[in-house]
């Protein structure tokens, strides 16, 4: 660019009119030397323009691809909100079912223990009052037996009793027979 500079420069800008014939330019001369400039620029020009349309090119692609990619991205946003709005759904159903299972399995066990808990009651007082009758049995059972014990010492004493009696009513007897002899009435145990 430099060098286009330089040629671009004009005679009198150079400082003084060269006066020199060998030094004088002819028209001709620098028209050639301005075209040939000209030609530069215009190269530089184009350079420029291509390098741009590259740019540009190189951004239109660039954002071509960012948006295919913000497409892509968007696209794989919307399906994968579209599957999570599935599985919650899916998992919303499934707790919703869940949580009732489990209010009637709740239910039924309450029902169980409530049962449970009645029949468990209802076992104790029965038990409480089976127990309280044997014992009252038992108790009942014991003065029976006491009684009776009692009665049978009593009516053994009254059987020794009487047994003593009749010997002695016996003797009495044979001593008035006077021929009775107590082998003549086998004498019983004293037991």
């Amino acid at each position: 660019m430099s060098t286009t500079k330089a040629s671009l420069k004009r005679p009198s800008e150079t400082g003084s009119l060269n006066t020199d014939p060998k030094k004088r330019t002819t028209d001709g001369d620098f028209d050639s030397l301005i075209a040939n400039d000209i030609k530069g620029i215009m190269s530089a020009l184009q350079q420029i323009k291509e390098k741009a349309q590259k740019d540009g090119q190189k951004k239109n692609e660039q954002t071509i691809s960012r948006q295919t990619f913000a497409k892509g991205l968007i696209k794989s946003s919307k399906e994968c909100e579209n599957l999570l709005k599935s599985e919650f759904s899916k998992f919303q159903e499934l707790y919703e079912k869940f949580t009732k299972e489990k209010a009637v399995h709740m239910q039924a066990v309450k029902v169980v223990v409530a049962k449970y808990e009645e029949e468990k009651e209802r076992l104790l007082g029965r038990y409480e009052q089976l127990r309280r009758k044997e014992k009252s049995m038992l108790i009942e059972h014991e003065k029976q037996t006491a009684a009776k014990i009692a009665q049978l010492e009593e009516s053994l004493k009254k059987k020794k009793q009487d047994d003593k009696t009749f010997r002695i009513l016996r003797k009495t007897l044979g001593s008035f027979l006077g021929d009775a002899s107590d082998e003549d009435f086998p004498l019983e145990d004293d037991n």
